[in-house]
Order: C-alpha cells, then sequence, then structure tokens
C-alpha cells in the first residue's frame, strides 16, 4: 500500500506550505532519500519508520472539524472515506464496496466493505456513516462541509452494511462528497464533537492507528495491523512539526527527515545531496492569494482593490522567489482544471491606473509623506486617515514571507503603508483566520478536483470558522456556485463555471 498517494477527493483545505501571491503553483516540490533517515539521537536508522516534515501543527485530528492541510496530513492516513481518489485521479471505494447512482443522479446506495475494525477492534457499519452524516449538518458542529450535507433529503441504513442517500435535488459533486473521513459513532456518540478528546488521539479505520502527539513537536502513528487496506509496509509514521522550511531541510540533509515540501531554491541547489533523494515537480491543485477582509475598509470599495491588483507586478514574484516555478493566476480554477477558462485576462501592471482608482476613490497625499490618505468623521471630529492595513501569513514559510516584502514594497511606491505581521500556524488558523480577525492575508488552497467552490465563495458562508472567511459576498456568484453543483452535464457546468 502506497499510503501517500491517498488523495480525500471532497477536501479543500488552507495551505501552509505553497508558493506565491495569486500564482498557481505548477511546480510544487518535494523530496524523499533513497534511504531510511536516522534517528535525532545519531543511532542506528529505523528502517520502519517514516518521518515527514510539516510547518505547522494539526488543529483536529477529526476530518469533520479539520480545515488546514497539517490536519489533513495526518488525518488521510488514520481515516477512511467511503469512496477515494486512485493515483491516476478514477474514483474508486474506499470504505464502500461498490455503489449505485440513480438515473436521475438524486440516490446513491453504497455497499460496504465487510471485516472493517476501527482501531480499537470496534466493528465498523452503516451505523458510522449516518452518525457522521447527522454530525455534518449538526448547526453546533463547528465544520466547513456542511453545506455539501445539508442537500441530503434522507440517509437511511437499511442493514449494516448498506447506506442509502436520497439528494433534495441534483448535486453534481454527490459521490466524490462521500471521500469525507467516516467518523465512529461509539466514540463521539452522546458528546460534544467539537471539544471531545478523540479530537487529539483519534480511532480511525485506516492503515495507521494514532499513538501520541505532543503539541508543535510531533504526531506519530503507528501500523494497524488489522486493516482491512493490507500492511502499508511501513511500522510508524512521524510528523515533525518544524516551522521553519530553511530548518527543515537541514534536517533532511542530517536525516533526520524523510520527506518535505521544497522551496524553489532548494529545489535547484545541492546537486551532490539529491543524488542521493528522490525530488519531485508536479502539477498542482493549488494556489496562493493575497485575500482581504472584505467586511473591513478599505477594502469593502471595490477601486482600493483593484488599484492593489494593478500596483503589484506578480512576474516579480514568479520570477524572483518561485524562479519561475508558477504562473499567474486569473480566477479560482488551476489550468489544469477542465472548469479553467483561459480567456480570463489578468490585471495588468500599471501603477498609473492603480493611482488614479485610488484618487477616485478619495484616497490623496495631503500632507506629502508619501502615504495615501484622506477625511473621514467620527463621532463628530474630522480628521485624516491613511491608507494603511497589515498583511497576515504563517510562521515559517519563506515563499509566503518573501512575497509580502515584494507586494509591502510595490503598495509603497503606490502610496500604500503595508506592514507584515507572521503568526504561528495554529494561531494563525485559531486567532485570525477562523475569527476573521486580519486585515489581509497570504494564504493559498489546496483545491478538490471538482470546480465545485460553493464553501469557499458562496455568501451563506461566512459565519465563523467556514471557508469564505474574506467574507466575499456576490449574488450572481452565488446564482452560478448554486447552478454549477445542480447539474450533472459537463459542458453545461464548464460553460457555468467559466463565468466566474
Amino acid at each position: 500500500m502506497d499510503f501517500r498517494m491517498k488523495i480525500n477527493p471532497r477536501r479543500h483545505a488552507v495551505e501552509y506550505a505553497y508558493t506565491a501571491l495569486a500564482a498557481v503553483t505548477l511546480l510544487t516540490a518535494s523530496c524523499a532519500p533513497r534511504r531510511p533517515a536516522a534517528p535525532r539521537d545519531g543511532k542506528s536508522p529505523a528502517r520502519d519508520t517514516f518521518v515527514q516534515a510539516l510547518l505547522g501543527d494539526a488543529s483536529y485530528l477529526n476530518p469533520v472539524l479539520a480545515s488546514d492541510s497539517a490536519s489533513g496530513a495526518v488525518n488521510a492516513l488514520v481515516f477512511n472515506g467511503l469512496i477515494k481518489y486512485d493515483r491516476d485521479l478514477n474514483i474508486v471505494g474506499d470504505l464502500a464496496e461498490s455503489w449505485r447512482v440513480s438515473d436521475d443522479g438524486k440516490t446513491i446506495v453504497f455497499r460496504l466493505k465487510k471485516n472493517v475494525l476501527w482501531h480499537d477492534g470496534a466493528p465498523f457499519t452503516s451505523g458510522d456513516v449516518k452518525f457522521t452524516h447527522e454530525k455534518l449538518t449538526d448547526p453546533r458542529t463547528k465544520t466547513p462541509y456542511a453545506s455539501d450535507y445539508l442537500l441530503v433529503e434522507s440517509l437511511q441504513t437499511p442493514d449494516a452494511h448498506t447506506v442509502v442517500v436520497r439528494y433534495k435535488k441534483p448535486f453534481a459533486p454527490a459521490l466524490e462528497s462521500w471521500g469525507m473521513g467516516i467518523i465512529p459513532k461509539h466514540i463521539f456518540d452522546g458528546r460534544d464533537i467539537n471539544t471531545h478528546p478523540a479530537n487529539r488521539s483519534p480511532v480511525g479505520t485506516g492503515a495507521f492507528k494514532f499513538l501520541s502527539w505532543k503539541s508543535d513537536e510531533r504526531i506519530v502513528l503507528e501500523a494497524f495491523d488489522q486493516c482491512f487496506e493490507g500492511s502499508p509496509g511501513i511500522g510508524r509514521v512521524i510528523f515533525n512539526i518544524v516551522p521553519d522550511q530553511s530548518v527543515q531541510f537541514l534536517e533532511l540533509r542530517n536525516d533526520s527527515v524523510d520527506y518535505m515540501s521544497l522551496t524553489p531554491d532548494q529545489y535547484n541547489a545541492y546537486d551532490v545531496f539529491f543524488r542521493r533523494h528522490d525530488k519531485f515537480r508536479y502539477p498542482a491543485f493549488q494556489y496562493t492569494y493575497m485575500g482581504f477582509n472584505l467586511e473591513r475598509p478599505p477594502f469593502d470599495d471595490i477601486r482600493v482593490r483593484r488599484a492593489m491588483a494593478h500596483a503589484i507586478d506578480k512576474s516579480q514574484i514568479i520570477d524572483g522567489v518561485l524562479l519561475g516555478m508558477g504562473r499567474a493566476a486569473t480566477g479560482p480554477f488551476p489550468p489544469q482544471s477542465w472548469s479553467y477558462n483561459p480567456d480570463v485576462k489578468d490585471f495588468e501592471y500599471n501603477p498609473g491606473k492603480a493611482k488614479d482608482l485610488l484618487r477616485e476613490a478619495g484616497w490623496t497625499d495631503s500632507d506629502g509623506d508619501g502615504v495615501l490618505d484622506r477625511g473621514v468623521s467620527k463621532n463628530g471630529r474630522n480628521r485624516r486617515q491613511n491608507l494603511e492595513f497589515t498583511i497576515l501569513t504563517n510562521q515559517g514559510n519563506k515563499i509566503r514571507s518573501m512575497t509580502a516584502e515584494i507586494i509591502q514594497a510595490q503598495l509603497a511606491a503606490a502610496g500604500i503603508k503595508a506592514d507584515i505581521r507572521i503568526v504561528e500556524w495554529s494561531a494563525f488558523i485559531h486567532q485570525f483566520i477562523n475569527k476573521k480577525n486580519f486585515d489581509a492575508v497570504i494564504l493559498g488552497w489546496s483545491l478538490s478536483r471538482d470546480p465545485d467552490q460553493y464553501s469557499i465563495w458562496h455568501s451563506a458562508e461566512t459565519g465563523e470558522g467556514k471557508y469564505n472567511f474574506v467574507s466575499y459576498k456576490n449574488p450572481r456568484t452565488d446564482r452560478l456556485l448554486e447552478r454549477g453543483r445542480s447539474v450533472f452535464d459537463k459542458n453545461e457546468r464548464r460553460r457555468i463555471y467559466r463565468k466566474i
């Protein structure tokens, strides 16, 4: 079993490790040694142990709650969905042995695999699937995935190994949505899923079972000998939390880590070192962006947002930071997606146009200090307000910090003052992103292969802990997102998504 090939088909994830502003990362780099890594104490290498470096700690070891890529990396080895993608991106059975979709697309009948055990020895049954659905649709559950499962009209379990899902209306990504990890009813039933201790000591059905978690240091999994998938071929997987890509690379070179995501400069250097390590570049369903909190001025003014788009030269980021390993994004779909629209034009780099838009929005440099300002009235008093804000990004990601610095300099040339704040990953997610406590953020999305991005862009998904944390609201986009997920014809869906 190649455990690293497991892909959850229905997970968007907040991504901490990928590259530059508004650029689709076409050449995601990773590296693994051709021999086992030595332990930190320098003794003989543990040949059945695989060590992966993560920039940030996991948030929840529960697929219903987790929305970040660190949690997703661990959960993918501990939990299973009913279906999954194989290495050729075909949907195949995971916990489901087979399934049948009705002619109208509104009913799916899953036949579950038998003799599947939870890590504590309890049998997996259709009741666990029903329970997972109930938790996903419970308004008290802090999950960003509810919108997919609220479309279910009924979920029945006629026997222990059959699940019948009926939808209120056609839902194109219905089958793919059941890649969601199933959680055990006998563990969570009758308890608050948001605060349950099992969120830190999970019980799954996957090839690896939980062993330990020391916050901000490491998460350790070990092989589950009774896994229905068979032996993973590796006895233990360790996720080391190393919040700096440079330090990760030092550990890789010292054989303390087996696998990490590389920066472009790391990928292109150290020829001798890479003679004994495998490194890879592959098309990634990801993009990195600078997102504005649209509930905060001045980002509630589209002229300011457009001005910033014209003030930022993406080519400097792609060439100087990514070393050419990327391209400018023109929308939310990567070029390898069948929904990508090649006819959409990017905002041209045009500082003059940026200044014109800002002037139109009322921003001028009244005191000659190089920072634009405008008059505002508060509590009956008039004062001048500078055009300034803070760019927030996560600790340890050299690509993002370099990108923020380039953006800072380019915006300064247009009269916009941008400060940079770098925050540890867990605090970044829980204290800032989930609570929408930011001005602007440099972050990334790891996307599902299906183009449905309802949970990211629909106005109904702007609540705390949801994926639309930038608070984007557009009635036309809402209608297109709703229509795109309600038709099955691929050509029609392509026409819809190309309008977004």
